[in-house]
């Protein structure tokens, strides 16, 4: 039976006119003329009250720069429109490093009430690399492990595989804050091709915008940014990237036998000359705000801070941040997408609620109110 209607012919049209508005909007918009929202410590959950109350005790600036919390990554995503997240990550090879957390006996100690069970399923016994903050007093996690983190992200991403990249960033826990606490594990050449072994377990190996894409058979990354460029936006859609965001004796560990990240998984943070630059980790957009736009201007993917240890949140200054938007960073991180009202209406996000915006360093050629996730969204 053949369908016979007037309104056909207009139908097909729509659709190619709706198809090529799609393409003719961000086809030739290029990875780093983007910028996003990052959370910071994404995992991070606000330690229980008692934890809070001892730490209060021995030294309340640091339990109030600790004292912000994170919604699961899946709804960070869905919700908030977050595209970069932070996940601090400790080596536990034999498993059960961090299972017991001093905290909890010295909560009982101090007579206060008792902790909950944080870990009812007992992955922490288990080996592999764990996700917390600070073992024994700041370790309330939205997930436990690394492979829990990466899991919840590819799973996102496959429902939504129009996204722009998430960029993971993993900063590696090693030092010890104190005496008192459990003593981390050092990252040295078997917990790093452990953390490798992590993602690639995870993460499907065409989800993932390595080095080596962006470095395309040239002999160094900022070669390759020179003659290449970043990636189209399009070709990148539903990929996931990672960043390391240690620098010094880890990193260039990492770096060794790899000058260019050859093989490797992981961006680093290094200077622009270095043969492994594509990335850097500028935390300060007010004292670093020119070396920034510099950064940017030159091709390179940076990440910076809106805030830090809830100062600008609890004095409701927006100072930082408004430097962060103009540096140009691709990635602003924040604890605060959206505000804690107990401390003030501050928060991080585009005019518009847009998810990914034009870069007003590097994209000044693209309209300034288009969401570059949902080019045609109104």
């Amino acid at each position: 039976m053949r369908l016979k209607s007037p309104y056909l012919p207009l139908l097909f049209l729509a659709l190619f006119i709706w198809g090529c508005a799609t393409v003719s909007r961000t086809a030739s918009v290029r990875l780093n003329q983007m910028q996003v929202i990052g959370s910071h410590n994404s995992y991070h959950l606000r330690a229980y009250d008692s934890l809070r109350t001892m730490l209060a005790t021995k030294n309340p600036l640091v339990a109030m720069g600790l004292d912000y919390t994170h919604v699961p990554l899946t709804e960070q995503f869905t919700r908030l429109g977050i595209r970069q997240i932070e996940l601090d990550c400790f080596a536990d090879p034999d498993g059960g490093l961090y299972a017991h957390p001093k905290g909890v006996e010295w909560v009982a100690a101090a007579g206060l009430p008792p902790t909950p069970i944080h870990d009812p399923e007992g992955k922490l016994l288990k080996p592999g690399i764990k996700v917390l903050h600070v073992p024994d007093i700041d370790y309330c996690t939205t997930v436990l492990t690394l492979k829990d983190g990466l899991k919840e992200v590819v799973d996102w991403s496959k429902a939504h595989p129009a996204h722009v990249p998430i960029f993971v960033l993993i900063e590696l826990k090693e030092d010890q804050d104190s005496a008192l606490l459990t003593k981390p594990i050092r990252f040295g050449e078997k917990e790093l091709a452990d953390l490798e072994a992590e993602i690639r377990s995870v993460v499907p190996r065409e989800k993932i915008l390595m080095p080596d894409d962006v470095r395309r058979g040239e002999p160094t990354l900022p070669d390759a940014l020179r003659k290449f460029g970043w990636p189209g936006l399009d070709a990148v859609r539903g990929k996931i990237l990672f960043g390391m965001d240690n620098e010094g004796a880890v990193r260039d560990l990492y770096l060794q036998g790899h000058p260019a990240l050859e093989g490797k998984v992981l961006f680093v943070s290094v200077p622009a000359t270095n043969a492994a630059a594509a990335w850097m980790k500028v935390n300060d957009p007010v004292g670093d705000f020119d070396h920034i736009q510099k950064l940017v201007g030159k091709g390179f993917l940076v990440r910076t801070r809106a805030d830090s240890d809830t100062r600008q949140s609890r004095a409701n200054d927006t100072s930082q941040r408004d430097k962060a938007f103009a540096s140009g960073a691709q990635f602003i991180s924040t604890d605060y997408r959206e505000p804690n009202l107990k401390f003030s209406s501050y928060s991080v996000g585009f005019e518009g609620g847009q998810v990914a915006r034009a870069n007003p360093v590097s994209g000044t050629n693209l309209p300034l109110t288009m969401d570059l996730e949902n080019p045609l969204k109104r």
